[in-house]
């Protein structure tokens, strides 16, 4: 949803458009208290943030927070640690140390930055099936390391948090400062083809040495490019050169396989592998927070709950919705519909009506304004046009803050503008009650029976469509593939 966004949205008035730039370029999660690590590895150094020079904790501490904060699992930051250390002692540069931080976010990326410091995702950690995928993904990024490709990924973070410092306080705009952060992400991510080949070649060797499967990387490459295209399809795009996601610069192309395939080959025999640690893997990451964190807000099929900020709505049938930090987005199967959902500060003395008649989005049809209560809630609606979309917006005061619900279409139909009216009624509180009994999605492992198939564990899952896809690939097994007696598996559970 990120470079696709801007071809989707091509046409719309300037300030929508920058508007959703924003949303789709950050996938960001909760903000969480950082992790703990008295149950680090021997490899790795405790105390990551005392350990780092004031400036590198400064810039540690921006770069998790655009990713939502620091996941605190001590139980899979051990394991982690555990694989890193062996890792580090069958690499080319024992003497190296690496540093580990899970970020709280369900975007899938890993990146490893010169002075030691190691990230992954909740979101990537969710998707691999064994510590041979893992250690693939980490082999990976820290060969990056040892090929000093790394250098380049923290000179261009630092300017990149440089044009945001500048953007934020002397432009005073937080939102421009916030998009230039967030393109510091896809920045970190970005190396050469010739430089990604080299990482794949020295980090297979280093997995393989280090007693992991080599072939784990094909496996990884193999389910990100699986989740990848089912999430394009759900959201009428696909992955752009913008995405932040790990995808991003790690292309699941037939190439790359074949040639990760072939690095694995020098290694090891597909028949006799190597380890992969399955079931310890799957007892590490079994209560892992799985998608939105609640704390920020989460998505129920069409539903957004936000239990922190206190409200909900329920987008129109047939709609995809995706949380980012920024905005809730949306869109219809067919693309030709898409919505927007973000707060921003309205001066107390200017009515809602005079706010969408203000400017900051092209187009209004001033005859369009109307003011208007929702759940007895202040609000102000109307109507804009552009070349290509059409806008149906709602202003409503919540609390101090104004929330904008924007609608567009390709062709705003009286049907489509009752249905987008019908879902901003929807808005609405919610109570205390309600909030406490939200709980996150997580993953949880759970042992195939005798007479259990993918569908059957696939049923069990707390997800609003294509169970049985996610469930497929959450597990690397194909369709018509049989669930092994005893075995544990992936499911997605409260």
């Amino acid at each position: 949803m990120h470079a696709p966004a801007r071809a989707l949205w091509r046409g719309l008035p300037r300030a929508f458009a920058r508007a959703l730039l924003l949303g789709g370029v950050l996938v960001l999660g909760a903000c969480a208290a950082a992790v703990d690590r008295q149950a680090a590895a021997p490899a790795a150094l405790p105390g990551m943030e005392e350990a780092l020079p004031p400036a590198q904790r400064k810039e540690h501490d921006r770069l998790v927070a655009s990713y939502g904060g620091a996941y605190k699992d001590p139980k899979l930051q051990k394991q982690i640690e555990l694989v890193v250390a062996r890792l580090v002692a069958a690499s080319e540069r024992p003497d190296l140390h690496y540093r580990v931080t899970i970020l709280n976010s369900p975007a899938v990326n890993a990146f490893a930055l010169p002075n030691g410091s190691l990230y992954v995702t909740r979101g990537l950690l969710s998707l691999a099936s064994d510590n041979a995928e893992l250690a693939s993904v980490l082999a990976h990024e820290m060969a990056h390391v040892i090929a000093n490709h790394a250098a380049t990924r923290e000179d261009q973070m630092k300017q990149a948090v440089l044009v945001s410092r500048v953007i934020s306080d002397v432009v005073n705009d937080s939102d421009l400062g916030a998009l230039a952060l967030a393109r510091s992400r896809v920045s970190l991510a970005s190396f050469s083809r010739g430089q990604e080949l080299e990482a794949d070649a020295i980090g297979v060797g280093i997995s393989a040495r280090a007693g992991f499967d080599p072939y784990g990387a094909e496996r990884f490459l193999t389910t990100m490019g699986r989740q990848a295209g089912m999430r394009s399809t759900s959201m009428n795009q696909s992955a752009g050169a913008d995405s932040p996601d790990f995808l991003s610069s790690h292309p699941a192309t037939p190439e790359r396989i074949s040639i990760v395939m072939a690095n694995a080959r020098e290694y090891a025999s597909p028949d006799k592998p190597g380890e992969r640690d399955r079931k310890q893997y799957l007892t590490a990451i079994d209560g892992l927070v799985y998608g939105d964190d609640p704390k920020e807000g989460f998505v129920r099929g069409s539903r957004f709950f936000h239990p922190k900020l206190g409200f909900t709505f329920t987008a129109p049938a047939g709609f995809t919705l995706e949380n980012t930090s920024q905005a809730v987005l949306g869109a219809s199967t067919s693309g030709r519909e898409a919505l927007r959902l973000d707060a921003v500060r309205v001066a107390g003395d200017q009515s809602l009506s005079q706010y969408l008649s203000s400017g900051w989005i092209e187009g209004v049809e001033i005859s369009t304004v109307e003011t208007l209560v929702l759940n007895g809630f202040p609000a102000a609606t109307a109507v804009a046009r552009g070349d290509q979309w059409s806008f149906r917006m709602f202003a409503i005061r919540f609390g101090s803050d104004v929330y904008r619900l924007i609608f567009a279409a390709r062709d705003l139909t009286p049907e489509l503008d009752r249905a987008f009216r019908d879902a901003a009624e929807t808005f609405r509180r919610v109570s205390i009650e309600e909030a406490e009994n939200v709980k996150p999605l997580r993953l949880r492992i759970v042992t195939a029976g005798l007479t259990d198939t993918p569908e059957r564990l696939a049923a069990k899952m707390d997800v609003q469509d294509k169970a049985l896809e996610r469930f497929l690939i959450l597990n690397g097994l194909n369709r018509g593939d049989k669930l092994g007696y005893g075995e544990p598996y992936k499911i997605i559970a409260e």
